[in-house]
């Protein structure tokens, strides 16, 4: 098994390439230099500084986000894990609420739903070891996803497994085709997870991962001092994070349907501008925990549906920011996985070129 595996977790299309930040702090970093991502994501960047045996903090918006790094820097074993979920379902404790709308009965089996539900339940009633949140980690990454033709690896009936499907369509998809969810062995499929992503052991590393918005200094209050920045900002346009994470939102604790409604703690689309604007307070945030000799690293790209050009709003955003632009160079990999830099359709325009910029303290 590979080293890198737990970083195959849970994909969705905010991720970018684990070779971005591990070439970024092997190429100017040494064990024991802490990193600051101030745009986590799934904790890509905390992953390659556990790899590299270097602290890191991370800060998202997302509590999907938040729950995927946190199990990125967890350590169990994977008995630990499964005998953790077996535990709760064997307690014969039924769920206080299930779901119970069309799309609920269409997409999940009752059973593997009440099941679900019980885990939910108790995961939010007490999550702090790592066992357990390595095991919410796991059921995130099986929430929902294709069925195989042989032994079910998702939860769901038929759907994508990078972001959650929209109830109205995915109604009018599954009755079309007559397909009905699967009565999964919900426990089998975390022990085949589990086993695959926790085969291989990973240094315990120093390592912190907050909820929370960039935008506000108090969030960095606590910080330590860092000697690297390195993130992938929210691409101008990309508004959509949190509906497009609604099921794993859900079993988080939050409603069993979409909420379209954008928080107060996510980036503003309404021009670009503004939108430059709000990135540039977190480039002086984490400026103010940087070392001297920092260095800021972004992988930055756009969408298709904004006129604005990427690197120009990435420019103005540096601005006054306490870093100064030292190298940009064109990234090989836009194309590569589902990420930002491809759009939410069935046949993705080639992605607009991502570039990375390296940035020193003015």
């Amino acid at each position: 098994m590979k080293p890198d595996a737990l970083n195959g977790l849970c994909p969705y299309y905010t991720m970018y390439p684990l070779n971005f930040p591990l070439r970024a702090l092997e190429e100017h970093g040494k064990r024991g230099d802490w990193v600051i991502d101030p745009f986590r994501g799934r904790g890509a960047t905390n992953f390659a500084a556990r790899l590299l045996e270097t602290p890191s903090i991370g800060v998202d918006s997302s509590p999907v986000a938040v729950a995927l790094a946190k199990a990125k820097l967890a350590s169990a074993e994977p008995g630990q894990v499964v005998a953790s979920a077996e535990a709760i379902l064997n307690a014969a404790k039924a769920p206080t609420s299930v779901p119970s709308s069309e799309f609920w009965k269409l997409a999940y089996h009752d059973n593997t739903l009440t099941r679900l539900c019980q885990l939910r339940e108790a995961l939010l009633g007490e999550c702090s070891s790592a066992t357990r949140v390595l095991l919410r980690a796991i059921i995130l990454g099986a929430l929902h996803g294709p069925r195989p033709k042989g032994t079910p690896s998702y939860f769901s009936n038929q759907s994508p497994r990078t972001f959650a499907p929209k109830p109205n369509y995915a109604m009018k998809f599954w009755t079309a085709r007559g397909m009905y969810p699967d009565d999964v062995d919900v426990l089998s499929v975390i022990k085949t997870r589990a086993t695959r992503y926790l085969a291989y052991p990973l240094p315990d590393i120093d390592g912190k991962v907050e909820l929370g918005d960039s935008r506000v200094a108090d969030t960095f209050s606590d910080t330590p001092k860092a000697r690297f920045v390195v993130t992938s900002p929210p691409y101008f346009g990309m508004r959509t994070y949190l509906p497009d994470q609604w099921l794993r939102l859900w079993f988080l604790g939050g409603h069993d349907y979409v909420e379209y409604r954008q928080p107060e703690s996510q980036l503003k689309h309404s021009n670009a501008a503004h939108f430059a604007a709000e990135m540039g307070r977190v480039w002086k945030n984490v400026a103010s925990r940087a070392t001297d000799g920092a260095r800021l690293i972004i992988r930055y790209g756009g969408i298709h549906d904004r006129a604005a050009e990427p690197m120009d709003v990435l420019k103005k955003s540096l601005i006054d920011s306490g870093w100064r632009i030292v190298t940009v160079r064109a990234a090989a990999d836009s194309d590569s996985g589902r990420r930002q830099a491809r759009q939410f359709q069935s046949v993705p325009k080639k992605a607009i070129t991502e570039h990375d910029v390296c940035c020193h303290l003015a």
